[in-house]
């Protein structure tokens, strides 16, 4: 397993009680993948830089207020949204996701940490019914498809730095997905935040009507 210092190395500021739970993460994911193929082996060698690193590079470009409502679509094992409860707790996460077993997995690993402000769902993202003021994802679509699937589900008043909208980490060559987007977009190279290789074809596209 990799040293929690990965994290400490980019978030060394942290409350002790985050850090205690981040510092958990990747021994309960272990435990889990043991049981059931959450996290592939080799990306579970590499679990904080490719998982718990990539989930919490959202907090370099917004931090969530209190109260603030999101909902993590094709969670999986729980990325992105599970670091990000952890980082912070009074903000509201539905972690959704159309395959059930792994949503056990959430919930017992929220379970041990604590975590109140967590809530999973089984079933497709698009037919959930609430509003968010944030939809997060880990590259589980196109973007224009993921856009067209979620463009109902977004509140239109924004009371942060960016606007109310999607936050989607996505790598590789994405310009001719962004240029067929109906809606405006700015895109963050996380490579800007983070030097470790994985990082360099890495991105943050924020969509936003």
């Amino acid at each position: 397993m990799e040293k929690f210092e990965l994290i400490e190395k980019y978030f060394n500021q942290l409350p002790g009680e985050q850090a205690e739970k981040y510092s958990k993460l990747s021994h309960l994911y272990s435990e889990w993948n043991n049981k059931i193929n959450v996290i592939s082996r080799k990306d579970m060698v590499n679990f904080n830089e490719r998982h718990l690193l990539h989930s919490l590079s959202i907090v370099k470009f917004i931090q969530f207020k209190a109260g603030t409502k999101i909902m993590d679509v094709g969670t999986g094992g729980g990325f992105p949204g599970l670091p990000l409860a952890i980082m912070f707790p009074e903000t509201e996460f539905l972690l959704v996701d159309s395959v059930g077993k792994k949503l056990k997995v959430i919930n017992d690993i929220a379970e041990q940490l604590e975590l109140n402000n967590i809530k999973t769902l089984h079933s497709r993202a698009e037919q959930v019914e609430e509003s968010f003021d944030f939809i997060v994802s880990r590259a589980v679509a196109k973007l224009p498809e993921f856009l067209n699937w979620m463009k109902d589900k977004i509140r239109k008043q924004s009371k942060h730095s960016l606007k109310n909208g999607i936050l989607y980490l996505k790598g590789g060559d994405i310009k001719e997905e962004i240029n067929s987007l109906k809606w405006k977009y700015s895109v963050f190279d996380l490579s800007t935040e983070f030097s470790e290789e994985f990082f360099q074809t890495k991105k943050l596209v924020h969509i936003y009507k």
